[in-house]
């Protein structure tokens, strides 16, 4: 398949102008394990520009921060090219920031405002191109949550509204505030929860979706196999239900499908998982833009080509009962996701 330049895609109505397919960046500095290669981890940034990936995504807590200082050195050598996405919400403990049960999440004016100013700081930008709130908590209003982000836009901080995890009521009730963007979940073969509300409010409102784990943090490449025997002690998959004991060995029969559809094409798994999502556009009607991560240039190309595979009815047909077999939640705890709350 081609590795030319991908196309674009406007993320809501006067959202940002982006490319087809954006790059998540956690995994350079935070949660997958150890970067050993820093030097190449920063060739990808810039090869994924020279292939038309505009949107970079990262986050205050990954790291506690120094994920978005990784990728400031990028973002500043390519200001108008490129379209820099963060978040705030988790406050995670400095000393076990893979723990979730060391998390709170905020959502209150005051810890927006000091977020958003530590972000700038640690980006080296003055103005955040598209600024989510991370995860939601039920207990402040999101009508509050959003005015006191539709404060930073005011003040030139912040260019456009996300949200992350959101379910369609919530949307709305933000969307109502101001202008959003974007909607940032998890969507993949293996997670479809939110087709049931929070899709087809997107649709209906004309925000954009931004799917993260597209390849299902790396399950859909069809390269794992264990969590015990593969990855590292700071890996946070050792948490996740889909990645531990029978679960894993029932969730790596389910790719059967998917490596049918690969072969058809020539095609890795990756790049199957990754079409089926590019393809929900038209699916659902609305912007769709993955968001998959990696360390390596020869994989940031080849996920990048992913865009130019187009799957068949048939094939979308075949691909289709496999979320619903999939074992084990998406977290250990499902309260912080749409889903939990629908």
């Amino acid at each position: 398949m081609t590795t030319e330049n991908i196309g674009t895609v406007r993320l809501g109505a006067s959202g940002p102008l982006v490319g087809v397919q954006g790059l998540g960046c956690m995994g350079m500095s935070f949660a997958y394990g150890p970067t050993e290669d820093e030097g190449e981890a920063r060739a990808t940034l810039e090869r994924a520009l020279e292939l038309g990936v505009t949107l970079y995504d990262t986050a205050d807590m990954y790291g506690m921060g120094h994920n978005e200082e990784f990728i400031a050195p990028f973002v500043q050598a390519h200001r108008d090219e490129v379209v820099v996405a963060t978040k705030f919400a988790i406050a995670a403990d400095p000393a076990d920031p893979l723990n979730p049960a060391k998390r709170v999440i905020r959502n209150d004016r005051p810890y927006i405002r000091q977020a958003v100013e530590a972000s700038l700081r640690r980006l080296g930008v003055d103005e955040i191109d598209l600024y989510y709130m991370h995860r939601r908590d039920p207990a402040v209003p999101i009508e509050d949550t959003v005015g006191a982000m539709a404060e930073l836009v005011a003040e030139g901080k912040v260019k456009h509204l996300g949200l992350s995890e959101v379910t369609g009521s919530e949307l709305r009730a933000a969307q109502a505030v101001h202008p959003i963007a974007a909607v940032q979940s998890e969507w993949s073969l293996f997670s479809r929860d939110v087709e049931n509300g929070v899709v087809p409010a997107a649709r209906e409102l004309g925000v954009g979706f931004v799917p993260y784990s597209p390849l299902g943090r790396g399950f859909l490449t069809g390269s794992f196999v264990s969590a015990d025997k593969e990855l590292t002690d700071d890996d946070f998959r050792r948490r996740q239900p889909r990645f531990t004991g029978d679960n894993a060995k029932a969730n790596a029969a389910l790719l059967e499908p998917v490596r049918e559809v690969a072969a058809a094409h020539g095609a890795s798994l990756g790049q199957v998982a990754l079409a089926w999502v590019q393809q929900q556009a038209q699916v659902h009607g609305l912007p769709v833009v993955p968001i998959p991560g990696t360390r390596k240039r020869s994989r940031i190309e080849e996920n990048v080509a992913a865009t130019h595979l187009v799957l068949s009815e048939a094939e979308l047909a075949l691909l289709a009962p496999v979320a619903g077999k999939v074992a084990g939640d998406r977290y250990a705890d499902m309260s912080f996701t749409s889903a939990g709350r629908e």
